[in-house]
Order: structure tokens, then sequence, then C-alpha cells
């Protein structure tokens, strides 16, 4: 892609009734030959007979090309994470105290 000079940014509006997002803890992922879908569940893994119970709280519909931007993101951001979490875990890094 050639940049053409101009600095362009994404203005996104987050409506406040989103703006708390939803828990999920159970993801399920389709595709067909038009897009992606994934469906996002809370589950409750508490329950030790018959079946799990469960209630979606998101579905998104993805075309293809994001649904490969949308891995790499997660790529860094989950790498970035695990090495957050691997300097905090460090024995030399002094306990965070507030």
């Amino acid at each position: 892609m050639e940049d053409d000079g101009s600095d362009r940014h994404l203005n996104i509006h987050l409506d406040p009734a989103l703006l708390g997002g939803v828990y999920a803890n159970f993801a399920n992922v389709s595709f067909s030959d038009y897009e992606f879908t994934i469906t996002f569940a809370r589950i409750d893994h508490e329950v030790e007979e018959g079946d799990v119970p469960g209630v979606v709280v998101s579905r998104v519909n993805l075309a293809h090309p994001f649904m490969r931007e949308l891995l790499d993101a997660m790529e860094d951001a989950w790498s970035k994470w695990t090495t957050t979490q691997g300097i905090k875990n460090l024995p030399e890094t002094p306990p965070d105290h507030h």
C-alpha cells in the first residue's frame, strides 16, 4: 500500500450501552464461503452432571481478509501480554505494593 502523504486516523465511536462489554469463557468459530463467524458464550462450568448450560453473549461475522488481520493482532497482543507477565514474575522483580 502506497503512502499518499495524508495522515488518516480512525474515528470510532463507542455506544455507551456497549462500554461495559460482555464476558465470555467459550468461543466457537465457524466459516462459510462468504465469512467467518465467531460466537462468544458464557458457559457455567460448575455443572457436574447433564448438559452444560450457557448463553451466547455476542456473535461476530468477519470477512475472510479481516479474519487473518484479527489473528495477527491477537497473536501480537498475546505475545506482548506473555512478555509482560514473564517480566512481572521474574524472581528479582520487587513485589508491587499499592
